[in-house]
């Protein structure tokens, strides 16, 4: 009986294997490659363009709001009004819409509805304000408004950059597993009846 040495006996590397660059891997698939890299530019995508778009956006939205601020602070004053009837009611967090009469700056008589407390009595005066056509209006916004609409605008920038890069990847990652599995599958077709046919003999 004669000893056989082992089917994967070491030894000198085969002439291919001579010729491979340093540290390659043979099993490497050109769509590793590809993913590989794409996965660098994507991180870079991240790190660079999330800051980026988060403060460009955040900036743009806060300027935007800080215009409108000056706007409408130049737009609208308020003015001291009477109520015309008591406002009924024991609810003092709800207010309730009720008629305000009061002077413009003209001498005119105006009238209009604005919020007020339950409870308050005819003839309270409250302050109101009011357009430069003597509308009331809503008052106008400030500094905080602007401040918040610019890190909510900055913070949605960052999470659509995020998410955009997420799908970049998960997308290229099911096109290129779905090219695998299919030269796996016709591979396998090619290989596999001869291998079965081994044990068949």
């Amino acid at each position: 009986m004669s000893a056989q040495g082992p089917p994967y006996t070491s030894g000198p590397p085969s002439p291919r294997d001579a010729h491979a660059p340093k540290g390659a891997n043979p099993l490497k698939r050109g769509s590793d490659t590809f993913e590989c890299w794409l996965r660098r530019v994507l991180t870079v995508v991240l790190l660079l363009g999330l800051p980026a778009a988060a403060i460009s956006a955040g900036l743009t939205a806060y300027e935007a709001s800080m215009d409108a601020v000056r706007v409408q602070r130049a737009e609208r004053h308020e003015v001291t009004a009477r109520l015309t009837a008591s406002v009924k009611g024991d609810d003092d967090r709800a207010k309730r819409a009720a008629q305000v009469r009061w002077t413009d700056s003209q001498g005119l008589v105006r009238t209009g509805a604005a919020l007020v407390k339950p409870g308050t009595p005819e003839g309270a005066a409250v302050r109101v304000w009011v357009n430069r056509d003597g509308t009331v209006v809503a008052p106008p916004m400030n500094t905080l408004n602007a401040t918040t609409s610019g890190w909510f605008v900055g913070v949605m920038a960052a999470f659509g950059v995020a998410v955009g890069t997420y799908g970049a990847w998960a997308g290229t990652r099911l096109v290129l597993d779905r090219g695998r599995y299919a030269r796996w599958d016709a591979e396998w077709d090619l290989v596999e009846p001869r291998w079965s046919g081994r044990f068949h003999r």
